[in-house]
């Protein structure tokens, strides 16, 4: 048996539902499935979500004061007065800047923008960059991607006669700042028809207003900010990032060919992981590290050799962020291993002095992904006496609600159910870590501390080929929303299996199911190899991808967990080093179990845990799921009872013989009917002086001579005295297997050959028969 490392949540589609689909659009089934379980289940919805362009985007001016926001622009460009875009250090606010910046300059605006760095003004409207823009004669200001909750500093920018437009997404606190407009999706006076825009997004639908026709040239930066903010993709967004995808392979942009170049990518191949795992971090970098403003350059420059030169700037921070992230998870988990060594809390929180407050989202994440709990990671600053940080949580407990409950302490925190950021006095943060873990008792359950993972696609091995993974392009983009499917195989056989990679770490499968197979490769699951045994069925999930090697293409599972509920056998026979075979027990709930009193004498001093004897059983605990038989029973009977007491979910098999009785074998009769027929020839028989001649003569072992003698002797044919052997008088007639040496030796060469001499394939059998035999007894 193996267990799973998360909680599998399985969604099952509507079978009659995935064949109609599946008919009338003439579409895989499993494309038919991703889309019943996605709530496609009409033909019509599925044809009009695949289909989607952008026939579909929403009239601009249904949001809330576009109108009066386009028109002061407009008067802005035509009076030539100076604007001001103010951005965010993020990818998302640094392609609503470029956005914003590109129309502008089009429309012969003089413009000029402004990103807050993080260090210095922090995040959102600062009125320190507001007075520098006055005093650079600025007279409006345009938002984008923040400034929802900048009221004092509206109020500000007022007092000096400028005007603020606000364009933002993110979320409305209890009152709005006094701008000359707040263009926001959810603009509590609004209607707009789709709320959950990036701020890249709302950027775009000004630059829709202002053109008045939709700018084509900007869905591929909108395409990169909507997938780095992780809005959901749905709605707009999917149109957005459908249709940018599209334009960026095919763009003329030096920013992203430069981009693609540090990368190491072409461009024909962008994808949305491309947008989220190669661009997002290296735009998100600068920003985290020091002034965003290059970003924006790089995508304003119709220069390459510009452009370049800053995409290297931009990846060699990356590195240098991914360096800074890596030592400080380093520090991180090392001060919760040496804080808890007997297991990670409910609520991680983590602090030092010297910490990158620009990163410790990532590290949070990352401490969150490693031992799944809510984690907090705070920078320490001495000189103010501050702790600045972030969080991230998990399902079942909500971090601001958990957060707010502390408002004591933390006068300064916002965030949503899964990430906060906030401030607070470096002496609280002990007394935040002991309040958070009281609170996340009764808040999380010991299943909630185990992972989720949401599977959507159950599938059949013979439904997986090319053409359907191949067809799932048709769904892009995935992400948050309508992320990529997790494909859920249940009882499959696992025909071969190897562990692969220098540390041997990564595994390599064949997975059957009747006349179907599919390769499975699994990373860092390496161990689960030491865990299957041949033939064994599992139920496993996985993300299908195409391995293409040599020109070949075949289907592959790349596989994220695995469970069986199976009992499993794992042959550690004619190993005779203990070394190799011991460390492949697990170190919990293990039982080393002997048969014979002189076996614990040869295993113990190799052996970690105390040895078991079989005629001791009734003192061990009812949870031995990992039993070594050491050596060989008595019986077969003597080992069912043992397998109905402890019923293990592994059985370790090593069955030690220390004088094996299978390659001497019994003599034959006719071995028995000479020798009878010698002994009362001669009359006599000295077996001490003339056994060593007579064995040779025949043949025979020493010990096969010495164990007929001692059959006749049981059988009342001889007596023996001394080793002096002569035919006793008047024997009865008897057969052979009654005399008790030959039945026992009998029935231990029976007993070998099931269970030490055995194929592994015979051996499985006869353990199944026995294991269910007793299972039928015990329901009897």
């Amino acid at each position: 048996m193996i267990e799973s490392k998360k909680r599998w949540r399985l969604t099952t589609p509507d079978e009659q539902t995935v064949e109609e689909i599946r008919k009338e659009l003439n579409i895989s089934s499993v494309l038919a499935k991703i889309l019943v379980t996605r709530g496609l289940d009409t033909a019509e919805a599925a044809r009009t979500f695949m289909e989607m362009d952008v026939s579909g985007i929403h009239n601009p001016y249904l949001m809330k004061d576009m109108d009066v926001a386009v028109e002061r622009i407009r008067a802005a460009i035509d009076k030539q007065e100076k604007i001001v875009v103010y951005g965010d250090y993020d990818a998302d606010g640094v392609t609503s800047t470029t956005v914003m910046m590109t129309v502008l300059q089009d429309l012969g605006a003089d413009v000029s923008f402004m990103i807050p760095n993080r260090f210095k003004h922090g995040y959102g409207p600062n009125t320190e960059l507001f007075q520098q823009a006055y005093d650079n004669g600025t007279k409006l200001i345009v938002t984008v991607d923040n400034g929802i909750s900048g009221i004092e500093q509206v109020d500000f920018a007022n007092g000096l006669g400028m005007d603020v437009i606000i364009s933002d997404h993110h979320d409305i606190g209890e009152a709005l700042p006094n701008a000359l407009a707040v263009v926001h999706p959810r603009h509590p006076e609004g209607n707009y028809p789709f709320g959950e825009l990036a701020g890249v997004g709302v950027a775009f639908k000004m630059a829709h207003a202002l053109y008045e026709e939709v700018p084509d040239h900007l869905i591929e930066l909108t395409a990169i900010g909507t997938v780095a903010d992780l809005v959901p993709l749905h709605g707009e967004n999917r149109l957005f990032v459908k249709e940018g995808l599209a334009a960026l392979i095919d763009s003329p942009s030096p920013a992203i060919a430069a981009l693609c170049e540090v990368a190491g990518i072409k461009q024909q191949d962008i994808t949305e992981e491309t947008i989220g795992f190669m661009f997002g971090p290296r735009i998100n970098a600068i920003g985290r590290l020091q002034d965003a403003d290059p970003a924006v350059q790089m995508f304003l420059t119709d220069d390459a050799a510009e452009a370049r030169s800053l995409a290297s700037g931009l990846d060699v921070l990356n590195k240098e962020r991914q360096a800074i992230v890596k030592q400080i998870s380093e520090e991180a988990m090392q001060q919760v291993e040496q804080r808890y060594p007997n297991g990670s809390p409910r609520v991680i929180v983590v602090a030092q002095e010297g910490w990158n407050p620009g990163v410790v989202g990532i590290v949070a994440s990352k401490l969150t992904e490693k031992f799944y709990r809510p984690s907090i990671v705070l920078s320490l600053n001495p000189e103010t006496g501050k702790a600045k940080g972030s969080a991230r949580s998990i399902e079942g407990f909500h971090l601001y609600n958990e957060l707010a409950k502390n408002r004591d302490i933390l006068p300064h925190f916002g965030g949503h159910p899964m990430a906060a950021g906030m401030t607070l006095e470096a002496k609280d943060v002990d007394e935040l870590r002991e309040r958070l873990n009281k609170q996340a008792e009764t808040s999380l359950t010991e299943e909630d501390l185990l992972p989720v993972v949401e599977i959507d696609i159950p599938l059949r091995l013979d439904e997986i080929d090319i053409t359907a993974i191949e067809s799932m392009r048709l769904l892009a983009p995935y992400g948050m929303g309508f992320a990529k499917p997790k494909f859920y195989l249940e009882g499959v056989k696992v025909a071969s299996i190897r562990k692969i990679g220098a540390a041997q770490n990564h595994l390599k499968m064949e997975l059957t199911q009747h006349a179907a197979s599919l390769d499975a490769v699994g990373f860092g699951i390496g161990p689960v190899g030491d865990e299957l045994t041949p033939d064994v069925k599992i139920d496993v999930i996985g993300d299908l991808q195409i391995n293409e090697w040599n020109g070949r293409k075949k289907p592959q599972l790349m596989v994220e967990d695995v469970r069986t509920d199976q009992w499993q056998l794992f042959d550690i026979r004619g190993i005779r080093q203990v070394s190799r075979w011991s460390k492949l027990i697990p170190q919990e709930n293990q039982v080393y179990l002997a048969f014979k009193e002189e076996t614990p004498a040869l295993f113990q001093s190799f052996l970690s845990q105390p040895i078991c004897m079989a005629s001791q059983l009734d003192e061990l605990p009812g949870n031995q799921h990992h039993m070594v038989l050491l050596d060989l029973p008595e019986s077969e009977e003597q080992l069912a009872e043992v397998l109905a007491k402890l019923k293990p979910k592994r059985i370790y098999a090593h069955f030690h013989a220390k004088d094996s009785q299978y390659f001497e074998q019994i003599p034959t009769r006719e071995q028995f009917k000479w020798l009878f027929a010698f002994i009362k020839k001669r009359g006599t028989f000295d077996f001490n002086k003339h056994c060593d001649e007579l064995a040779k003569h025949k043949g025979w072992t020493r010990d096969a001579l010495f164990f007929m003698l001692q059959v006749f002797f049981e059988l009342g044919f001889v007596t023996l005295n001394n080793g002096v052997t002569e035919i006793a008088q008047s024997p009865s007639k008897k057969d052979l297997s009654e005399a008790p040496i030959y039945k026992k030796r009998e029935q231990q060469i029976a007993l070998e050959q099931k269970l030490l001499y055995a194929s592994y394939k015979d051996l499985k059998e006869w353990f199944d028969a026995k294991v269910s035999a007793k299972e039928e007894e015990i329901w009897i």
